[in-house]
């Protein structure tokens, strides 16, 4: 039987975690790459999911340069635009922010995304209100994987780290929540849990709703 949590605060990503936003993205590449007609590198772009090094933004820019036509990204924001009015909460959410409220337990959000699409996409499910601190880019020097906006989340909600619960998507995103010091669960979205991940992690789950079955 897994381990009973009582954590004093609990840090989300928002992309692929909290609400659909990343596999929206990848179909919209999925949408471009048929428009086009052409065949898209989907590793590098599954490299750049919960932040980028700067290898893979780099390998992704000659991608781009080398292999497709010069209006790709104005094509691509085309099919985002259109897959996101299909974002939607992950399964689990409301009933763990519930859950989380009542014992308490206070919620941050540390992501790679804006404060507009934070309030753009969030602000759509009321999910805001449920979160004392929302740490976004702008906020932090350096991104996932770095440990900078887990570092600042957890300084905003006035918990040590050891003693936050990071949940993450992205293989970016735990190696940033484990550099930080925080225990991890990744509930896999568009990447699959790799062995690294299950030795970074305390837990992978299928959803937020075994999470919830997690904390006291």
């Amino acid at each position: 039987m897994a381990a009973t949590l009582s954590p004093r605060g609990v840090v989300f990503d928002m992309d692929g975690l909290l609400l659909n936003t990343e596999s929206l993205r990848m179909r919209a590449l999925d949408d471009c790459a048929r428009e086009l007609g052409v065949s898209l590198k989907m590793d590098l772009f599954s490299a750049l999911i919960g932040g980028a090094t700067p290898q893979s933004r780099a390998a992704l820019e000659v991608h781009v340069r080398d292999d497709l036509p010069k209006d790709f990204w104005t094509r691509y924001r085309r099919c985002a635009e259109a897959r996101m009015e299909e974002v939607a909460p992950m399964p689990g959410v409301f009933a763990l922010l519930e859950h989380l409220g009542q014992r308490q337990i206070p919620c941050a959000i540390a992501t790679s995304a804006t404060h507009a699409s934070v309030q753009r996409y969030c602000g759509r499910f009321d999910l805001l209100a449920r979160f004392r601190v929302v740490v976004a880019r702008g906020d932090y020097e350096n991104s996932k994987p770095a440990p900078d906006a887990y570092l600042a989340a957890a300084v905003g909600l006035g918990v040590a780290p050891d003693h936050c619960l990071a949940l993450e998507d992205s293989y970016n995103g735990v190696r940033s929540a484990v550099a930080a010091g925080m225990p991890t669960i990744m509930a896999p979205d568009v990447l699959p849990a790799t062995d690294e991940m299950r030795r970074l992690c305390i837990a992978i789950v299928s959803d937020l709703g075994e999470v919830t079955a997690r904390i006291a």
